[in-house]
């Protein structure tokens, strides 16, 4: 655009009124639009982002990883980061700028134009028993969360600004990673919506490892593990072909990605969900003889990403569980006979509980969580004569963003049948009255 000088907006020729009175008027327009200058215009930027890129080297002989985070910005927008409550596993922090550590908590105040944060963790994690290990990293292959060895951070930074989060392996000669992410784009790109500094998350696999991979129902599936441990790839991939599809269709919002780690001992032998991704000890039977499926149950945990008020684990547990069972119905896995005979053996197991409400969830307890679930499913479907059943109650569940309590359930249970639901009365929750009452405040 031409601009108007200040000698020409003041030489307006002469003219009639009416036509002096706009040209005036266009003047005035034209000296507004040019009175900020070029460089405030051109030098803004067009979003407020920053880059964030960790980089992972991993040292097998001293199961270990040694990480980098590079912030780099050309503003200060990222201002402090704060890992809250470090465990021991993490050691060595040195870093740019000034850092602050005391009371388990480091404080690291990013400089104006970004700075590299490094430390050391330290993967190796024993869980319960002795030799079990939820987090492993050996000579030949290593499986662990990305929370093992990057704490999770809280920021301070300019109102609406974002991270454009990537990170990369530096990986012993032959080794290999999976991660919940595609590895398509070197760096590899993390990305969260949700979040406005995003980190990343979720199981890995690395080593001299297997992998298969496949599209379900739109799912991005892949299910890794180190060679020689007997993971039944293809098995799963086969259970989920039958079962995946119909949780696609039950979700309002279904993952884009599944992917899957196994291996055998010292692995802990049970199963274990994190965002987008879970880990399962290769013994682990898909399909138990009880009908229930480990699997199915870890991947309902990832793929709803419930999150339980205090007391009310039997919520998220119970409800993995009625569905990792209903999916093996649906999918034909199982016929409608063994359903049946399934949700007879639960109710059996659900004997042996000592009440619903409770820190944890125990088995029986979760069995008696089951039954629960089974009978609000057929009152919905009889208080709405079929129009409604529990899949119309879940899909309103995944959809909140807090901690899912009784008082959550049963509210929307009520909104469907136009009344309070009779299987969520306290009398039939053995074990919850003392927790109501607690969490009244009574």
């Amino acid at each position: 655009m031409n601009c108007i000088s200040g000698s020409g907006a003041r030489s307006l020729p002469t003219l009639p009124p009416i036509e002096r009175r706009w040209a005036l008027i266009f003047a005035l327009i034209a000296v507004t639009a040019c009175g900020v200058e070029t460089s405030e215009s051109a030098d803004r930027p067009t979003k407020l982002e920053y880059v964030a890129h960790y980089s992972l080297a991993v040292d097998p002989a001293n199961s270990s990883v040694d990480i980098s985070l590079e912030i780099r910005q050309s503003q200060h927008l990222l201002r402090e980061l704060r890992f809250p409550m470090l465990s021991d596993q993490f050691e060595d922090f040195q870093g740019d700028g000034e850092l602050q550590i005391g009371d388990g908590t480091l404080r690291w105040l990013v400089p104006t134009n970004g700075g590299t944060l490094h430390w050391r963790a330290r993967v190796n994690h024993q869980r319960g028993q002795q030799d079990a290990y939820d987090a492993w990293l050996g000579p030949e292959w290593g499986i662990f969360r990305a929370e093992d060895i990057i704490p999770r951070a809280r920021t301070r930074s300019m109102e609406g600004s974002t991270s454009n989060t990537t990170f990369s392996f530096d990986l012993p000669t032959g080794w290999s990673a999976v991660t919940e992410y595609s590895s398509k784009q070197d760096p590899i790109p993390v990305k969260r919506i949700d979040r406005r500094f995003d980190q990343p998350t979720g199981w890995m696999a690395l080593g001299e490892i297997g992998v298969r991979r496949e599209t379900i129902a739109g799912v991005s599936v892949a299910i890794a593990g180190p060679e020689g441990h007997g993971v039944r790839r293809l098995d799963m991939l086969a259970l989920l072909n039958w079962t995946l599809p119909e949780l696609v269709e039950l979700l309002p919002d279904p993952p884009a990605r599944l992917t899957i780690v196994s291996a055998g001992d010292p692995m802990w032998r049970g199963g274990l969900s994190a965002p987008a991704s879970l880990y399962m000890h290769s013994d682990r039977p898909l399909i138990s003889e009880n009908a229930t499926s480990t699997l199915l149950h870890e991947i309902l945990h990832s793929a709803l990403s419930i999150k339980a008020g205090e007391g009310f684990d039997w919520i998220v547990e119970g409800l993995a569980e009625y569905y990792s069972i209903e999916l093996l119905r649906r999918g034909r896995a199982i016929s409608a006979t063994r359903h049946t005979a399934a949700i007879a053996g639960q109710a059996e197991w659900a004997k042996k509980s000592e009440g619903l409400c409770g820190k944890h969830s125990t088995g029986a307890t979760t069995a008696l969580a089951v039954t629960v679930f089974r009978a609000l499913n057929l009152e919905l479907i009889d208080k709405t004569s079929g129009a409604s059943d529990l899949d119309d109650l879940l899909r309103q569940v995944v959809t909140i963003h807090a901690p899912v309590d009784l008082a959550t359930l049963s509210k929307i249970a009520s909104e469907i049948i136009g009344e309070p639901s009779d299987a969520l009365h306290i009398d039939n929750l053995p074990g919850c009255s003392r927790i109501m009452t607690r969490n009244q405040g009574g």
